[in-house]
């Protein structure tokens, strides 16, 4: 499984409806279920964000499918960053000439 980081923003719609914001954070948890991605943890932010998902996911496409499906919806926009770990930074780094 790949582990990803999503920066997410509300949009005016989602700002209105913020009083949901974490029973649309459990339905975006299950829509992933369905996909075979696995939400681990969820942080409201201060900042330049409003929250920031951890994620895992079987592959890139899973992972985009969520993110569409939510950002359909018409509350939040994502901005998606694949995150190695240090194992795999390290296999990474022993690839380089």
């Amino acid at each position: 499984m790949a582990t990803y980081v999503v920066l997410v923003s509300f949009t005016d719609q989602g700002v209105r409806n913020i009083k949901q914001t974490t029973e649309r954070a459990k339905a975006l948890a299950a829509a992933g279920t369905k996909l075979g991605v696995k939400v681990k943890d969820t942080f409201w932010t201060l900042g330049a964000y409003d929250a920031v998902l951890v994620a895992d996911a079987p592959d890139d496409e899973a992972m985009t499918a969520l993110c569409l499906s939510v950002g359909s919806l018409g509350n939040i926009r994502t901005q998606t960053m694949r995150a190695y770990s240090a194992d795999e930074m390290s296999k990474i780094l022993a690839k380089m000439p």
